[in-house]
């Protein structure tokens, strides 16, 4: 069974994904606009309302101008 949105690892994930999105520079609606989502889509997935899949995940890394296997060898990193 997957771990719940309020696992500690899933914590860990959503302040990945802002740290992302912050080192990019942009706000949530900036981003969202990236995505073609809501900034309460993205607002919901840093604070951990809605969840996040590996599809939308590689969205967001390359939305932020990140490349998506340096971002994941970063949370891997951190313990996730």
């Amino acid at each position: 069974m997957p771990p719940s949105i309020h696992h500690r690892r899933y914590e860990v994930l959503r302040k990945h994904l802002r740290s992302l999105r912050r080192s990019a520079g942009l706000t949530q609606a900036e981003l969202g606009v990236r995505l073609k989502v809501d900034q309460s889509h993205v607002s919901k997935v840093e604070r951990g309302e809605r969840y996040m899949d590996v599809l939308f995940y590689l969205d967001w890394c390359r939305a932020c101008k990140q490349q998506p296997e340096a971002a994941i060898a970063a949370l891997v990193k951190t313990g996730a």
